[in-house]
């Protein structure tokens, strides 16, 4: 049984579709690995929790990862599921206050809800085969969509039981996960967000280097001739939708933990695009390398709004322009790639 768990694992690590695969990178993600669980010792509840909030981003930008790095299809409607979770969760939870299962309640409620809108979504996207270059539209249009309806939702007549959504002042008060009376705040919340960010990360690996992983790489290069070789394209592809829209429904989540509140704002045109920004200055097509710069550009845009820069956007988005000019690939990927190619030059020349 172990052995039949290890054989995947180690094929995602030393699978050829990511960056990383030799022990030396083993040995530094390791290194980081243990940088970040050892971290609270030597850190404030405040400075773990601020720490959490940037890596609670990055299941939503694997997941695109996966849909559009991997599968070739742009989604600028992640936040979509991010809210839908949340809110869920917010609904469920909030209304069985006294009760032990209310947040698991919460947890299967929002990771259900957004499979299902994304199935729906998905299933007349991609069973109609709309042109690719109209899906990032239709994605974005749910997310402003979303966004319209939830901020018109302040009156008394939005309230779910115990619960009001609160219109563009969002839906505060949401209860924190509880297990076995053990609630996840400070420094719990934070080892809950760097084990699921860590469980992601090796398990996606371990996937996108499987067979099935491959079939969707093939539909990315060509669906055509995927589909002739006896693959259905329309229900792999749908299957990958609803899986990225469920990573983004973790990252609503673990949101809605963080701060206890949710508003529409999550779905904001500057918020969509986020997560495409975050994979394309990476490098849509490694996990690895998208996790770094999630990481990074979730720090970077904090600290620059706490400075009380307005520009944090506009910076940001120079950063993508730039990186589409020099560096199309992708930051990390193109770093990477660029010490073999040394080694082999230096290899010619001697």
């Amino acid at each position: 049984m172990i052995g039949r768990l290890a054989l995947p694992l180690a094929r995602g690590f030393t699978g050829p579709h990511d960056i990383g695969r030799k022990p030396p990178a083993w040995a530094a993600m390791a290194i980081v690995a243990i940088g970040f669980l050892v971290y609270p010792a030597f850190a404030s509840a405040f400075a773990a929790s601020n720490v959490a909030f940037y890596l609670l981003n990055i299941p939503m930008a694997l997941g695109l990862s996966l849909l559009w790095g991997y599968g070739g299809v742009l989604s600028f409607g992640q936040v979509a599921f991010f809210a839908v979770a949340g809110y869920v969760y917010g609904i469920v939870a909030g209304n069985f206050p006294d009760s032990a299962w209310a947040t698991w309640l919460g947890t299967l409620a929002g990771l259900g809800a957004t499979a299902l809108l994304a199935a729906a979504f998905g299933y007349f996207i991609f069973y109609a085969r709309v042109a690719a270059w109209i899906v990032p539209i239709l994605t974005l249009v749910l997310a402003l969509l979303l966004n319209t309806f939830l901020g018109l939702t302040a009156g008394p007549q939005w309230t779910f039981g115990q619960v009001a959504l609160g219109g563009y002042n969002g839906m505060t008060g949401i209860p924190s996960l509880q297990i076995a009376g053990l609630t996840f705040q400070d420094y719990a919340f934070y080892y809950l967000v760097v084990i699921v960010v860590l469980l992601l990360i090796v398990g996606l690996r371990a996937w996108v280097n499987s067979q099935r992983g491959q079939v969707l790489m093939a539909i990315r290069e060509d669906a055509i001739r995927t589909e002739l070789l006896g693959y259905d394209v329309r229900l792999e592809q749908l299957r990958v939708f609803v899986g990225a829209a469920i990573l983004s429904g973790i990252s609503g989540l673990l949101y809605v933990q963080w701060g206890n509140y949710i508003t529409p704002s999550v779905t904001s045109l500057s918020q969509a695009a986020l997560p495409v920004i975050w994979v394309a200055v990476a490098g849509r097509d490694s996990l690895v390398a998208v996790a770094i710069m999630t990481f990074l550009l979730s720090l970077l845009s904090y600290e620059l709004s706490s400075a009380g820069n307005q520009y944090a956007l506009v910076i940001i988005g120079v950063l993508l322009v730039a990186v589409m000019l020099f560096a199309p690939e992708g930051v990390i990927l193109r770093l990477a790639r660029l010490r073999p190619r040394r080694a082999r030059r230096i290899g010619d020349a001697a």
